[in-house]
């Protein structure tokens, strides 16, 4: 076990705390308060190849390891998770979907595009009754020969508004069940899609999520990902890629409350000295800087056998499972080192506390994630 990062991996690191420090600090209170979109903090994210890293270069890509990539969503999300949802996506469910399963023209059609962040993409499993239970897709794609129309609506879908590529999944054949089950790229624009409400939310306020529907939407045989009835496996294998993104998040989102905590109770002063020196408050930094280090490991190890080509579906669930919770432990912890400092807003806790959450039910709910675990252990 080689547990020393290479030279390529710590200049990624870096690269990407500096945007977080320089591009996303100013003004990620304000976009919290407003829900407003990091437009601008995007575009220069693509610029940089942070939404396309891992894709090949031949699709404009990055062409780096996961662990490169946890390491940017660290570093990101330790600041605005927000705009790490937004990378996590195009990155983990729609770059690496399409580039694993797609044929060569969808690559050379919209993949080339949204490694670059010309283009962002949305990946539509949820629906208001097809959340964890991702087979009891209400969505239709009913074969017409040469198309499929396409009706039904997905609910809780980021960068549902400002995508310009949308992955669908949809039922072809009932009788088949989840054997029935197409993935299919839609475009922003086609005739009878509509994008829906954007949704209010407790977190992550800065990112855009929205309901969409799909009214008799004509969508191109081509536009099919990999061969009738693929969508099913198609979702749960991007989804297994997906939760080394979403414990990447959830690690980073600890990390930035627990480097609040730390430097705040070094210059908050009672009875007579800093709050660190009390062992009450020492405690709570040694449990968070534990969680941090387990979950870290965690997300590493999920990515590096993902990186080997082996079998990653019980470590990446055990690693989005630890580090959401740490999250959740550490971020409320956070706020009580603070104090009364800690609910206001100035001080960032609050919003990462509120951020926090998220991370146990998107892209596989905790309970979920025990159920694939268990399944994994099973299988011995």
């Amino acid at each position: 076990m080689n547990f020393e990062l290479t030279e390529e991996q710590l200049a990624v690191r870096d690269a990407a705390r500096d945007f977080a420090q320089t591009e996303l600090l100013p003004g990620v209170i304000e976009r919290d308060e407003n829900q407003i979109y990091p437009k601008e903090q995007v575009k220069k994210l693509g610029e940089l190849g942070f939404l396309g890293m891992m894709a090949d270069p031949k699709y404009n890509g990055g062409g780096m390891d996961s662990i490169s990539y946890v390491l940017a969503m660290e570093e990101i999300s330790k600041v605005d998770a927000s705009c790490s949802v937004i990378m996590s996506v195009n990155n983990s469910l729609v770059c690496w979907g399409i580039e694993k399963y797609g044929n060569e023209e969808q690559k050379e059609k919209y993949l080339t595009k949204l490694t670059t962040g010309e283009h962002i993409g949305a990946f539509c499993l949820s629906e208001p009754e097809a959340g964890s239970d991702a087979t009891s897709q209400r969505t239709t794609a009913i074969d017409m020969g040469d198309h499929y129309l396409l009706n039904g609506t997905k609910n809780w879908i980021t960068n549902g508004g400002t995508a310009s590529t949308y992955i669908v999944i949809a039922q072809t054949d009932v009788d088949k069940k989840h054997h029935g089950i197409n993935a299919l790229i839609v475009e922003k624009g086609m005739e009878g899609f509509v994008v829906g409400k954007k949704e209010n939310k407790l977190g992550i306020r800065g990112s855009d999520t929205h309901s969409l529907m799909f009214t008799d939407v004509k969508v191109p045989k081509a536009n099919r990902i990999g061969e009738d009835g693929f969508g099913f496996k198609f979702a749960m294998s991007t989804l297994n890629g997906g939760r080394i993104g979403i414990a990447s998040q959830a690690l980073g989102i600890a990390s930035g409350a627990y480097e609040l905590a730390l430097q705040y109770s070094k210059e908050r002063k009672a009875f007579g000295k800093e709050i660190s020196q009390h062992q009450a408050i020492q405690f709570k930094l040694s449990d968070m800087a534990t969680q941090i280090e387990a979950a870290r490991l965690m997300c590493f190890h999920a990515a590096a056998l993902k990186d080997q080509g082996k079998d990653y579906v019980k470590a990446a669930a055990m690693a989005k499972l630890f580090a959401s919770k740490a999250a959740m432990d550490i971020t409320v912890e956070a706020v009580q080192v603070h104090g009364g400092y800690g609910f206001v807003k100035e001080y960032h806790v609050e919003r990462l506390m509120r951020d926090a959450k998220i991370t146990q039910i998107y892209e596989g709910t905790s309970e979920i994630q025990k159920i694939v675990i268990a399944r994994e252990l099973l299988k011995r």
